[in-house]
């Protein structure tokens, strides 16, 4: 009898830790969707979302990097393509960046929305969600985010990331003739990603600014003046000429904490939550309608 009861609760423990994690998304895929149509009926936006952190799977703590990819262009576009066109849209970003071709697909259809189109960014958007936030007519900063370089990575065959400007500045110092044809064959094609990635930069922003700016804005970003994780803060985008405005809704924060990385990942950083008496429900109800 006691073996009989020992089991059901043994089997009761383990069916509770597959249905937990379950239950857990739920609560917080809700609580995500109910803070984003809160943000909708408030500033009368669509708001979609692209939030990728870098995980872990909790059973083996296998490092996954999420990145811009095919199913993030497939989704937004959709998003996007299903907007009444003379609504506004606010796309929240919180990427390292990710394939080109994605972050463009998803770029110029932002681009090609009728309604006004906001971005913003809490925290980053490197390379390829600084290319998304270039179709925006207005880019929402907090004061300590930043956006990326967008010069082009080639991978070598060694599997080693190399930026474009610095294979064909290897070439031009060491002189073609000095150089593998492995390394001739990639300055061609870092010459031609450049080209392609200034040429959809500046088609991105020409039409908030002169072509000759865009064009010099499209050399800055690629030319390879920084490394690519080069933190470019607000400040120096206003003064790139992007349109950037230094403020972000409260229920933006709010929402990205629905966004929590598995306990494995979380680093040894620890808080008081200020203020340190818990806030009032109507102040609540004030701050997120």
């Amino acid at each position: 009898m006691y073996i009989d009861i020992f089991y059901m609760i043994f089997w009761a423990l383990l069916l509770l830790m597959f249905i937990s994690p379950q239950l857990q998304f739920r609560q917080l895929k809700h609580a995500r969707l109910s803070l984003i149509r809160k943000m909708e009926e408030k500033y009368g936006f669509r708001v979609i979302t692209m939030i990728h952190r870098q995980e872990r799977i909790s059973f083996l703590g296998i490092p996954v990097y999420r990145f811009i990819d095919i199913e993030d262009s497939e989704e937004i576009v959709r998003a996007i393509r299903s907007t009444p066109p003379d609504k506004p849209i606010a796309l929240i970003l919180h990427t390292p960046g990710g394939l080109v071709l994605a972050a463009t697909q998803i770029a110029e259809a932002l681009k090609r929305h009728k309604g006004k189109k906001i971005v913003i960014i809490p925290h980053y958007a490197m390379s390829g969600g600084t290319l998304i936030a270039l179709a925006a007519d207005e880019i929402w900063m907090d004061h300590n985010a930043v956006l990326g370089p967008l010069d082009p990575q080639l991978t070598s065959s060694k599997g080693v990331s190399l930026p474009a400007p610095s294979i064909l500045k290897a070439v031009e110092t060491k002189g073609a003739q000095n150089v593998s044809d492995e390394t001739l064959i990639l300055a061609d094609v870092a010459s031609k990603a450049l080209a392609q990635i200034q040429e959809i930069i500046v088609s991105l922003v020409k039409d908030k600014m002169e072509e000759d700016k865009a064009r010099e804005l499209a050399r800055i970003l690629t030319e390879g003046r920084w490394t690519h994780d080069y933190p470019i803060t607000a400040e120096k985008a206003r003064e790139m000429g992007l349109p950037v405005k230094m403020e972000i809704p409260e229920e933006v924060y709010a929402l990205l904490d629905l966004y929590p990385q598995t306990l494995q990942a979380r680093p040894g950083i620890e808080y008081i939550p200020y203020p340190y008496h818990p806030v009032p429900r109507k102040e609540v109800e004030r701050r997120y309608g």
